[in-house]
């Protein structure tokens, strides 16, 4: 497990942690880096990786020896069941704050956010009151992330480094899964194969990425994680006004849906429209049973607004769309049944407005992987 943390001035990057507060039996150090985006200069980025530890247990912790402050966090279940709340698009909004609150509610096991995290906009010092305001379960959970167009923030000539903030703040697991590249990377958990893709770097079939990719599905073994979600960023389905025609969201899916398809992926999650919206099991245009269910989640209270106007009528292949605020739940119950639930935000209280049963694609006869 990953623990980061940021402090204005020098101290060592240090863990201490144990099973009961306020008794620390083991210990870690880590690195710290720091970056510059025009006149900022960030604080000091402590990355400690703690560990081995014990699936489904509380453990509690302090950072850079500082008593004044104790953590604890839980760690996922070695095996199913297992809860993820799944959002993207967060933001740094009123909505933000009743978003996180309701996740914050749900017991949940593990935070999957298919990218635009802060919508710092240039402006770094939004990246560090963003980390402030989801600290509280950031600290709790493993919160595992992707980059949205939001994550970028290239100027050219000015800065032409992309993901200087992002790649700098959030360190996510990619060494160990055969990856180079902080954009785009996979875990187990329990029994679920958990794939994160980047929409904003290359993914032709030439590139890193997509030769990563299938090298990684070819890996999968179905009889340890039947299930696998795939998270994205701009979505491959999208009946919503918004964003159509995005090379990031066309070109992508024309290179590699195909894969997720052969590979029998049960789940694709996405953001960038700012609204939810659940697909029947579709590849290539087309309802298909063995093809993934793709899933819009870009709703969890962003600055910019909701995305409001759906094309007329409704495609088939659209099974349920609405632009409001709110967040999802997939609660994976076993080898070959697994719910989600997206729980609206109206008036400020939590109502589930989408539930829906799924079965495993390993379990279906019909579907064997090509």
């Amino acid at each position: 497990m990953r623990i980061s943390w940021i402090t204005e001035s020098s101290v060592p990057a240090y863990v201490e942690y144990g099973t009961s507060p306020g008794m620390y039996s083991k210990s870690a150090t880590g690195s710290t880096s720091s970056y510059r985006y025009l006149t900022y200069k960030s604080g000091e980025i402590h990355d400690v990786v703690i560990g081995p530890l014990n699936p489904n247990t509380v453990y509690y912790y302090r950072c850079s020896l500082d008593s004044s402050r104790e953590f604890s966090l839980k760690t996922p279940p070695a095996h199913l069941p297992i809860k993820f709340a799944v959002i993207g698009d967060l933001g740094q909004t009123g909505w933000t704050n009743t978003t996180l609150e309701h996740i914050g509610q749900s017991n949940y096991d593990m935070l999957l956010l298919p990218g635009d995290l802060a919508y710092a906009l240039f402006l770094q010092p939004l990246w560090d009151s963003f980390g402030r305001l989801v600290e509280p379960l950031a600290s709790q959970r493993p919160w595992m992330v992707t980059q949205g167009n939001h994550e970028v923030e290239k100027i050219p000539l000015i800065h032409s480094t992309p993901f200087t903030a992002y790649n700098a703040r959030w360190h996510m697991p990619f060494e160990e899964s055969g990856s180079n590249s902080n954009l785009y990377y996979s875990f187990d958990v329990a029994g679920v194969h958990v794939i994160m893709l980047g929409s904003y770097t290359d993914f032709d079939p030439d590139s890193d990425q997509f030769k990563w990719l299938q090298t990684d599905l070819g890996k999968i073994n179905r009889g340890k994680t039947p299930w696998i979600v795939t998270i994205i960023h701009a979505p491959w389905y999208n009946t919503n006004t918004a964003h159509q025609g995005a090379p990031e969201s066309d070109l992508m899916k024309k290179s590699m849906e195909g894969l997720l398809y052969n590979a029998r992926v049960d789940f694709v999650f996405a953001g960038h429209v700012h609204a939810y919206e659940r697909f029947t099991r579709v590849y290539n245009g087309k309802a298909d049973n063995c093809a993934p269910v793709h899933i819009t989640i870009g709703d969890g209270g962003n600055g910019e607004g909701l995305d409001s106007k759906y094309m007329d009528p409704t495609p088939e292949i659209s099974v349920f769309r609405e632009a409001s605020f709110g967040h999802g739940q997939l609660e994976v119950l076993n080898t070959t049944h697994a719910l989600w639930t997206w729980h609206r935000n109206d008036d400020n209280v939590s109502v589930v407005a989408d539930t829906v049963w799924f079965s495993s694609l390993s379990s279906d006869p019909a579907c064997k992987s090509k």
